[in-house]
């Protein structure tokens, strides 16, 4: 017997009733990706099982959001296609969308409610995605609720903000058990006891034709052909549920037991690749869990004392030392992104740093700096520091970088930049418009880390940096080896060659 999704993770969206004489319940997939380990899915399952009907699942991509590029539109297309032949398989119906000129795709949410019973979609605090959802429960005329699916903890089971990430796993290990035991199904689609055979809407054969294999296939000629960033080619991670949980499979295999001593080292790379998927919504965090908890022969009983722990990154999970790190950057570190994105609007805003931070900023905004660099400077890896450029050109080539090295190009950007706003600026823009897992909760989190957020004040006090942690590219390479890395992403042949352009410290300041 399914277990009903709890419901601390329901949001109703409008005022609507559910149209009881309507042919589906519309499940449409935003932010959770994926048909399985998806509250989302359960959701719209049990509406379908009371009010015996089908459900419509559907996903769509449109072309008009911020930062739209080959890269990030190839890998959730990746994603379609392999929901799409998961499908195929449960006897229930799913559509992909892919939108192929601006604005194609208005009026489709609106066109597929007025036959729905209820519209259920996913509970994502980041991005436009928000606004979208709302907008469109104004203008619906059913029910429309959206479904929280993003961690392990329900995001409103904490209602203030953290400000570290020890004060937030202090309450993670005094709440996160209950929770625990109250996951997603597997596969809620197989078995449920709902009607299959739902014939596809008209809809989808005239003016918003589904997406065809041709389309799916996110070939070049295909990806060539839509008006959206060219320049921002694709990332060497493919899309989709199969290839996140491949990749989770190596890192269970090949990477986690030498997790805790080297992740922080570049040319062993040990890290899960996991980011991605999690943004996207093609593996869930609970799917995750179950895997590690399967390798580590981990139950919910292994946890520890809280008040033996006392919000310690070690001992509570239960679970071997590598295990218990990773599962404290799984969990702790990315969910308390989402922690502070559902609370406050202005999480991605300069002005919600803390006040130590902008005060410390503030007083050091006219230090001068020894070395500036614009834009299209940082974006091309043109500056005189090796590591920080290789870095960027694994951000470039790939849309990753290793996460050591991302603290350290944060706070480079910082000390290169004419003012911390624009440091915040330059580092939103670069993150967001490259890699594959920024406009999230937790690439947020890791941005606005480099400006103070989660942290302390630091001393000595610095130039530039205030009281703000304090990171430097020479101590980085006598901490680490990395020698591999730099030879990795070192400059290509295809790369254009540049002239630096420094400017002295008497000529810094703007």
């Amino acid at each position: 017997m399914s277990i009903a999704v709890p419901s601390i993770r329901i949001r109703t969206l409008n005022d609507c009733p559910v149209n009881t004489s309507g042919q589906y319940v519309l499940c449409w997939m935003t932010a959770n990706r994926r048909l399985t380990w998806n509250f989302t899915i359960d959701r719209a399952v049990e509406l379908a099982e009371k009010h015996r009907k089908p459900v419509l699942l559907f996903e769509a991509i449109r072309l008009d959001y911020p930062w739209a590029s080959r890269r990030l539109h190839s890998f959730v297309i990746q994603g379609m296609r392999s929901n799409q032949q998961h499908a195929a398989k449960s006897g229930h119906l799913y559509v992909p969308y892919v939108e192929r000129q601006r604005g194609d795709g208005a009026g489709l949410i609106e066109a597929l409610s007025k036959n729905a019973c209820a519209v259920v979609t996913d509970d994502f605090p980041c991005f436009f995605l928000p606004r979208m959802v709302n907008s469109v429960a104004r203008r619906i005329p059913v029910a429309m609720e959206c479904v929280d699916g993003n961690g392990l903890l329900p995001m409103r089971a904490a209602d203030s903000v953290f400000p570290t990430a020890y004060a937030f796993r202090r309450f993670l290990q005094k709440t996160l058990a209950d929770h625990l035991l109250r996951g997603p199904a597997p596969d809620r689609l197989k078995g449920a006891r709902i009607p299959s055979g739902l014939s596809l809407p008209e809809c989808f054969q005239g003016k918003w034709a589904a997406a065809d294999r041709e389309l799916l296939s996110a070939s070049d000629a295909v990806m060539s052909q839509l008006p959206i960033d060219q320049c921002v080619r694709e990332g060497v991670p493919a899309g989709g549920v199969d290839a996140a949980e491949a990749c989770l499979g190596r890192f269970l295999k090949q990477n986690l037991t030498r997790y805790g001593e080297e992740r922080n080292d570049p040319d062993a790379d040990v890290a899960s690749g996991l980011s991605p998927y999690l943004h996207f919504g093609h593996i869930s965090v609970h799917q995750i869990l179950h895997e590690v908890a399967r390798r580590e022969n981990w139950t919910v009983e292994s946890l520890g004392d809280v008040r033996k722990t006392k919000g310690s990154r070690e001992g509570w999970w239960g679970m071997s030392s590598s295990a218990e790190s990773f599962m404290d950057e799984l969990v702790t570190w990315r969910e308390l992104g989402y922690n502070m994105c559902w609370q406050r609007k202005d999480y991605d805003q300069y002005d919600s740093l803390p006040d130590w931070a902008q005060e410390t900023l503030q007083e050091h905004a006219a230090d001068p700096r020894p070395w500036i660099y614009d834009l299209g400077q940082l974006a091309k890896s043109q500056t005189h520091d090796e590591i920080w450029n290789a870095a960027q050109r694994q951000l470039v080539r790939e849309g990753r970088m290793h996460n050591y090295l991302r603290m350290l190009w944060g706070k480079k950007i910082l000390e290169w930049s004419p003012s911390p706003r624009v440091a915040l600026d330059v580092m939103i823009e670069l993150n967001n418009r490259y890699a594959l897992d920024g406009r999230n909760p937790n690439s947020y989190s890791g941005i606005f880390w480099v400006l103070g957020r989660y942290d302390r004040p630091w001393g000595p006090e610095r130039p530039i940096f205030g009281k703000i942690r304090y990171m430097t590219s020479d101590n980085t390479a006598r901490k680490l080896n990395l020698s591999n890395y730099l030879k990795t992403y070192g400059p290509s042949p295809d790369e254009d060659d540049f002239r630096l352009v420094s400017r002295k410290r008497t000529a810094a300041r703007r």
